[in-house]
C-alpha cells in the first residue's frame, strides 16, 4: 500500500508547519477536471429540477418512483461499479459514462419536444441515470486521489464540496428557469452540453491514471481468470466483494464507513424531509423551508471554502481528520437541536446554518480520510462502498422519520436526530483508530 492522503507524513508536517503559510497552488490537471466536472454537475442538478418537474405533473406516487428508479439502479450496481473503475481506471469509466449521458440527454431532449413527458420516457430517463451514476460516482471520487499529492488532498476534496454545494443551491433555480424557457428538452440540451464539455476536459487531461498502474494490474491479475483473460460478471461480483472485504476488515476505513452511514442516516433527511415539514406544520409557509434549506446550504458552502483556502490543518494545533469529523457532528447535532426547539423562522434559520457548518466539517475531514486511507488498487471500490453505505443508511431512516413525523409531529423526529448524530460524534471522539487518524 502507498503513503495515503490524509494520513501521509507530508500532510502533516505542511499542517504543522507555520511556514507553509503559502500552500502550493492545486495541480492544473486537478483543477480543469474540477471545473469540468462541477459544470455537469451544474446540469444534472438542473435536469434533475426538471424531470422532477416533469413527473409531478403525472401526480406525487410518479415523481416518488422517479426518483426512486434512479436511486435503486445506482445501490444495487454501485459495488459492481467501483469494481469496474479499478480494473478498467477511472478515467476510461468517466469517458464512457460521459458518452452515455451525452447520447442519452440529447435522445431525451428528442423525445420530449415529440412525445411531450410521457411517464415511461420519465422512467427511462431516471434508469439511465442511476445505471450511469453506479459506474460514475466511484471513478469520480477516486480522481482526486490520482491527480493530486497527499499533503493537498484535504484541500482538493474541500475545494470539490464547495464546487458542488454551490452547484445543488444554484441547480434548482437554473432548472426551473430552463423549463420556463424550454421545459423538459431545453434542460436535457443544457445538460448535455454540459457532457460534452466534460468529454473534452477528460480527453484533454495529460495523465489517465498516474500511480495506479502497476497496483490495479497486480489486483486484477489476483482477482481474475488469468488463463482465459474473461471479463466475465462473476469475475466484477468478485472483485467488488474483495472490495467489501478489504474495508470491512480495515480498522480505520470500518470506523469511518460506519460513521458516515450515521451521519447520512441522522444529518441528510433533517433540511431535506422533516425541515420542510416542521415549517408546514408550524405555520412558517414555504418560504421560511426554503430559508432554512439555503441557510444549511450556506454552512457547508462557507465550511468548505474555508478549508479549501487553508487547507485541513489550519492553525498551530490543527485537529486530526478523525477529531476533526467527530466534532462537525457535534456542531451538527447543535444545530439541529436548535431546529428541534426553535420557536420562530429565524431560530431555525440559525438552527439550519449551524446544521451546514458542522455536516460541511464532518464530510470535509471524513472524505480525505477515508481516500487516503484506500489503497491505490481499491480507490473506486471504497468510493463505492461509501456512496453504498450512505444511501442504505439515508433511504432507512427517511421512510421511518416520515412515518415518526406523521404520527408524532416533526419535532420529534428533528429531536432524535440531533440525539443520534450527537451520539454519533460523541462515539467518534472515544474512538482510538479515529482519533489518531
Amino acid at each position: 500500500m502507498t503513503t495515503t492522503g490524509a494520513l501521509a507524513p507530508d500532510a502533516d508536517a505542511d499542517a504543522a508547519d507555520p511556514s507553509a503559510a503559502a500552500r502550493p497552488a492545486l495541480p492544473a490537471p486537478y483543477l480543469r477536471w474540477l471545473a469540468g466536472a462541477q459544470l455537469g454537475a451544474l446540469g444534472d442538478a438542473a435536469l434533475a429540477f426538471a424531470l422532477g418537474w416533469a413527473a409531478a405533473a403525472h401526480g406525487g406516487a410518479a415523481a416518488g418512483l422517479v426518483l426512486t428508479v434512479i436511486t435503486v439502479a445506482r445501490t444495487v450496481l454501485v459495488l459492481v461499479g467501483g469494481a469496474v473503475a479499478d480494473r478498467l481506471g477511472a478515467r476510461r469509466v468517466m469517458l464512457a459514462g460521459d458518452a452515455v449521458m451525452l447520447a442519452a440527454t440529447l435522445a431525451l431532449a428528442a423525445a420530449a419536444g415529440l412525445l411531450g413527458t410521457p411517464l415511461r420516457l420519465l422512467l427511462l430517463a431516471a434508469l439511465v441515470i442511476g445505471v450511469v451514476d453506479a459506474f460514475y460516482l466511484p471513478a469520480s471520487g477516486s480522481m482526486p486521489r490520482l491527480l493530486v499529492d497527499a499533503g493537498q488532498l484535504p484541500r482538493a476534496l474541500a475545494l470539490r464540496q464547495a464546487g458542488g454545494q454551490l452547484a445543488a443551491l444554484l441547480g434548482a433555480p437554473l432548472g426551473g428557469a430552463l423549463v420556463a424557457a424550454g421545459g423538459l428538452p431545453g434542460a436535457a440540451l443544457v445538460d448535455a452540453a454540459s457532457f460534452a464539455v466534460l468529454l473534452l476536459v477528460l480527453l484533454l487531461l495529460p495523465v489517465s491514471d498516474p500511480r495506479r498502474a502497476p497496483a490495479a494490474r497486480a489486483d486484477t491479475d489476483t482477482d481474475t481468470d488469468t488463463d482465459t483473460g474473461t471479463d466475465r460478471p462473476a469475475g466484477l461480483v468478485r472483485e467488488a466483494a474483495a472490495g467489501v472485504r478489504l474495508a470491512t476488515g480495515d480498522r480505520l476505513l470500518r470506523a469511518a464507513l460506519l460513521l458516515a452511514g450515521a451521519a447520512a442516516g441522522a444529518v441528510l433527511p433533517v433540511v431535506s424531509l422533516l425541515g420542510p415539514l416542521l415549517a408546514r406544520s408550524a405555520g412558517w409557509g414555504a418560504g421560511a423551508a426554503g430559508l432554512v434549506a439555503g441557510a444549511q446550504g450556506a454552512g457547508v458552502l462557507a465550511v468548505a471554502v474555508l478549508l479549501a483556502r487553508r487547507g485541513a490543518g489550519a492553525g498551530r494545533r490543527p485537529l486530526g481528520a478523525g477529531t476533526g469529523a467527530a466534532a462537525g457532528l457535534c456542531a451538527a447535532a447543535a444545530g439541529i437541536a436548535l431546529l428541534a426547539a426553535a420557536p420562530v423562522p429565524a431560530a431555525a434559520v440559525v438552527g439550519g446554518l449551524l446544521t451546514g457548518a458542522g455536516s460541511g466539517l464532518f464530510a470535509g475531514r471524513l472524505g480525505p480520510l477515508v481516500l487516503g486511507a484506500a489503497p491505490d488498487s481499491h480507490l473506486s471500490r471504497v468510493q463505492a462502498l461509501l456512496t453504498l453505505v450512505q444511501s442504505a443508511a439515508l433511504v432507512l431512516s427517511t421512510g421511518a422519520l416520515g412515518l415518526l413525523a406523521d404520527t408524532a409531529g416533526p419535532r420529534v423526529p428533528i429531536a432524535l436526530c440531533a440525539l443520534a448524530t450527537g451520539a454519533a460524534g460523541l462515539l467518534a471522539l472515544a474512538s482510538p483508530v479515529l482519533r489518531r487518524a
